[in-house]
């Protein structure tokens, strides 16, 4: 049997818009899906998708993970780095599956990712053979920047938030992965979460759903 990425689906039965939620470490979809609720009235037409993760937790077994990570779980960086192969496809593969079944096409995709979702948005968006409408990125990094430029095959445009208290991923963090994204000719918006630590501040989702709103108008 092919492996696929499982998701619950909200919106209307024809949607002329996606949104597609990536969840962090240990956490699975529905941790996510809960945002389509305060989102949908703001975007009508927009189907929300939050896939779970392919793996189990090392460090949570109620929840899933997109890869290993070796100084949170013991893991090795081989573990880290097999798992996220095995990720990148099954994701990519889902994104197309989920184009397919609502009819439309990547301008009309935004991805959301928090954390490791943020990490996945931001290494398989650019390497896709068609830009999706743009990526919103919380309190995440940019795993191997120092290939980006050479491997980026599409720049949709990118929304970096995250909390200057995160205790989990530094917020130094969301100044290297614009400054390289920049550099790699992506256009770049960021937001500050005063005050925030690993988590999305109402202040955060209003920036999204703005960002949202502009890159999939009904």
């Amino acid at each position: 049997m092919t492996e696929t990425l499982t998701s619950a689906r909200k919106g209307p039965a024809k949607a002329t818009s996606v949104v597609v939620f990536l969840h962090g470490y240990g956490a699975d979809g529905s941790d996510l899906l809960g945002l389509a609720d305060p989102l949908a009235p703001h975007l009508p037409q927009t189907a929300f998708y939050a896939p779970d993760a392919p793996e189990p937790s090392r460090n949570n077994p109620m929840g899933n993970q997109w890869f290993p990570i070796p100084w949170l779980d013991g893991s090795s960086e081989a573990d880290a780095r097999s798992s996220m192969g095995r990720s990148v496809t099954l994701l990519d593969d889902f994104l197309d599956r989920v184009l397919a079944d609502e009819g439309l096409t990547p301008e009309r995709m935004v991805l959301v990712g928090f954390s490791q979702g943020t990490m996945m948005a931001l290494h398989v968006a650019p390497r896709r053979a068609q830009a999706v409408a743009g990526i919103v990125g919380f309190s995440g990094r940019l795993l191997s920047p120092e290939t980006l430029a050479e491997e980026a095959r599409v720049k949709p445009p990118v929304l970096l938030i995250h909390g200057d208290k995160d205790e989990m991923v530094p917020f130094d963090d969301m100044a290297l992965a614009g400054q390289t994204l920049q550099e790699a000719g992506f256009t770049v918006y960021g937001h500050v979460m005063e005050g925030t630590g690993h988590g999305i501040a109402p202040d955060g989702l209003s920036v999204a759903l703005a960002f949202l709103r502009e890159r999939l108008p009904d």
